[in-house]
């Protein structure tokens, strides 16, 4: 038995063997409820219900368990919660007196009640302890799989950038930012193609749905394109955005438009995507703080560095 686990006083011992002696009538009754609550119902068969009373019957069982607490403990532990939260009591009317039966049955279990009551605090605040405990062990398991997918996949974007080939570059491109957008739970869908126009992919990110167009080219993206691109998006449904990524980045023009036309638009080019993929800031934080400042300044492009150090 694991020996920093509190020990059950011997005080709430007898208050539950009282208890299982009340809360049911006959002797029947009470080992149907045993065997339903506890996992281990061999010991059950080991006590002399026969010809033991009732309480000697209880005694007898609640001993036994109380002295192999290493085999025993969890179904000890599983009475004491079943008896401390039992409440009804009808099915005691159809005995004798039965509101004397059903007073004391109400009294043994209020007395376990209170004094098992420090010993379930500690072990509610225990089973508390394990579940933050659990969500931490999770969250770490889940920080270090990012990280390790990051660092895949800043790989395939060293690989990607080796290539002199522009039209492998932009497929290679494509690809990598599903599988970023995937890492990040943002439900990403490939590149499609709608009547007379083509779409690089799709994600959702905080409720809105956005289109994304991706290039990687030796020129800087021009005013001209954010406009075709926002034309793409306009024509959808009204809580669509978009987000162009320039792995080279954009004219100056591009970068510092407030016109209300790009206003569904933000921006992000290759030093975002090397903030990411080296873990210096979250995709979803990214996208956030880029559509934050988008929206309470109308410029729709803000440099990574300036994101790091506000």
């Amino acid at each position: 038995m694991d020996p920093t686990v509190k020990i059950i006083s011997p005080a709430a011992i007898n208050a539950l063997k009282d208890a299982l002696t009340h809360i049911y009538w006959t002797k029947d009754d009470l080992k149907r409820f045993v065997n339903n609550t506890i996992s281990n119902k061999a010991i059950v068969g080991t006590i002399d219900w026969a010809a033991l009373k009732k309480y000697e019957s209880a005694s007898a069982l609640i001993d036994r368990m109380s002295a192999r607490q290493d085999l025993y403990r969890d179904d000890l532990v599983a009475l004491f919660e079943q008896v401390v939260n039992f409440n009804d009591f009808s099915h005691l009317k159809r005995w004798d007196d039965p509101e004397i039966k059903i007073k004391r049955a109400k009294d043994a279990v209020e007395t376990l009640r209170n004094q098992a009551k420090g010993y379930f605090d500690i072990v509610e605040e225990k089973k508390k302890g394990q579940e933050r405990k659990k969500i931490v062990t999770e969250k770490i398991k889940n920080v270090t799989a990012l990280k390790g997918k990051l660092d895949e996949l800043n790989q395939k974007f060293m690989e990607i950038a080796s290539s002199s080939n522009a039209q492998k570059r932009g497929y290679g491109l494509e690809k990598l930012l599903n599988e970023l957008f995937t890492s990040f739970d943002l439900d990403p869908k490939a590149s499609f193609k709608i009547t007379g126009e083509q779409i690089d992919g799709a994600f959702t990110f905080k409720d809105d749905d956005y289109l994304l167009e991706a290039k990687w080219q030796k020129e800087l993206i021009v005013a001209s394109e954010l406009y075709s691109f926002a034309g793409k998006i306009n024509g959808k449904r009204k809580n669509t955005l978009g987000l162009f990524v320039s792995m080279d980045g954009f004219s100056p023009e591009c970068l510092k438009t407030t016109s209300p036309d790009l206003r569904s638009l933000i921006l992000m080019d290759g030093m975002d995507l090397n903030a990411i993929l080296t873990d210096r800031i979250t995709l979803d934080d990214l996208l956030y703080r880029k559509r934050r400042h988008a929206s309470e300044t109308g410029n729709i492009y803000i440099n990574v560095n300036k994101i790091l150090v506000a």
